[in-house]
């Protein structure tokens, strides 16, 4: 039922809109079988979201004659990958911060790899056939409170400072309101590289591409072990697969693992869907097919759909302890729900009246210096990635073609990419992680609500909000 802005606010969900919507759309489809006894592969993926569908279609793209197996602990695309904004977009609105950790040629060399993660994904997204809703009018970040405005000329800066003055071009408050019309939008900065997509829709696409590319695909199978040896060893709550190879692409799952949890913080975003309103987005003049977002550290993020509806999404859900992917606060938190509701209220007030469809949360795997990373576990052949931050549609491309090309060992562009090479700066061990990341969130939902009201936050929440920055932290800094 719809819920107006007067009426209680639906409670956050484990499942999205997106992926009820992509199984309806379906004809709700049998699961792949689960599965039972031993087998053997020459490659063995664990996780059937974006990360690994991409990396199975790779291997089979690149190296035909292997024998991949895909493993997902429930059906593909329940998890982030069907979860998400549905925001498709590479490095090009990261070029200062990559700059400062990679250098600037790393910078651009990542930027560049998004640009092709871009055209693959369109290519697949607009193959015959395929109703995946991607649209493409690039994507925008608006100010929508006077302490915003000045990341405006930092991003238009940046891009010509780098050489690429088209990629980031700073718009007037009336620029902006020519693609939408918002009183809290005060100016904005246009990203030409953006687009929309049903996120569930393109993962169960790739499942189903998978398939008719040869690979196996198990649902509703979890990994319950993995020991590492000649072969490597899964074992499954009913069978084992025996791998030469085996890649983990189980997001926020990894974020626990000995050799990745000084890397990894588990955040979590919350979004919701509201019901059809074209009449609405008509008269705000948002004719275009446009991502946005607003400018804060912890962002909002909405865009259409092509039957009216708007998500907006808050990525100010809590942070869980010690990496735990399975903590309710992820998933169940109606403040994080509740915050997504009003920033659509405040943002898009023309939207006042709409009902909301449904409520959801989902973990983000946060790394150390906010990009993603494909690495292999020393001594072995197991393969990983993950840290895609809350950025995930773009790089799970880059990501799947990173991990493709360390399991054939190939010294190409994708295995030389900072994404690959580069040594990770460390966080801070827990307790302190937690709970000092617990702090911080605080301190800046604090004062970036106090920023909106164009108010000044207590001095107790911007010392919280400081601390990343006073410790050399790359995560949390504003």
């Amino acid at each position: 039922m719809p819920h107006s802005k007067a009426g209680p606010s639906p409670s956050p969900s484990d499942c999205s809109w997106w992926f009820s919507d992509a199984l309806r759309t379906e004809g709700h489809r049998p699961a792949q079988p689960s599965l039972s006894g031993t087998i053997t592969a020459d490659v063995a993926i664990v996780g059937g979201g974006f990360t690994g569908l991409w990396t199975a279609l790779a291997l089979k793209e690149r190296a035909p004659h292997l024998s991949v197996v895909l493993i997902e602990a429930s059906l593909c695309g329940s998890g982030a990958s069907g979860k998400n904004g549905g925001k498709v977009h590479g490095y090009w609105a990261s070029l200062g911060g990559m700059a400062e950790n990679l250098g600037d040629d790393g910078a651009l060399a990542v930027a560049r790899a998004g640009t092709r993660a871009q055209d693959a994904i369109r290519a697949f997204a607009t193959a015959p056939g395929r109703d995946v809703w991607w649209r493409e009018a690039g994507n925008i970040r608006v100010s929508a409170a006077p302490a915003q405005d000045a990341k405006i000329t930092a991003y238009a800066d940046t891009a010509r400072r780098l050489g690429e003055p088209d990629s980031a071009q700073a718009l007037t408050r009336e620029q902006v309101a020519a693609h939408c019309r918002s009183p809290a939008f005060r100016g904005g900065v246009f990203f030409p590289e953006g687009a929309n997509v049903h996120p569930a829709r393109l993962a169960r696409a790739l499942r189903q591409a998978a398939i008719e590319a040869g690979v196996v695909v198990y649902e509703n199978t979890p990994m319950s072990g993995l020991d590492a040896g000649s072969p490597n060893r899964i074992r499954t709550p009913a069978g084992e697969i025996l791998a030469r190879e085996v890649v983990l692409a189980t997001n926020i799952g990894l974020a626990s693992h000995r050799d990745i949890r000084a890397h990894v913080s588990v955040f979590s975003s919350y979004a919701l869907m509201t019901e059809p309103a074209p009449e609405k987005l008509e008269q705000m003049g948002w004719s275009g097919d446009e991502g946005l977002a607003d400018l804060r550290m912890f962002v909002h993020y909405f865009r259409k759909t092509v039957d009216g509806r708007v998500l907006m999404g808050s990525g100010s859900g809590p942070i869980s302890y010690g990496g735990n992917a399975t903590d309710a606060g992820l998933t169940t938190d109606r403040a994080s729900g509740a915050r997504a509701e009003r920033a659509l209220r405040r943002l898009l007030p023309s939207l006042a009246d709409v009902g909301i469809s449904g409520v959801w949360g989902g973990g983000i795997d946060v790394s150390s210096d906010r990009l993603p990373f494909f690495k292999t576990m020393p001594g072995t052949r197991i393969h990983y990635g993950c840290g895609y931050s809350g950025h995930g549609v773009n790089p799970t491309y880059m990501g799947g073609q990173c991990l493709a090309s360390l399991v054939l060992g190939a010294n190409d562009i994708w295995a030389n990419l900072p994404l690959c090479t580069r040594k990770l700066p460390s966080l801070p061990p827990e307790p302190f992680r937690a709970l000092g990341g617990r702090l911080v969130r605080w301190g800046i939902i604090g004062c970036e609500e106090a920023e909106e009201r164009e108010e000044r936050a207590g001095i107790v929440q911007r010392a919280a909000a400081a601390i990343p920055k006073v410790f050399g932290l790359r995560i949390g800094t504003r």
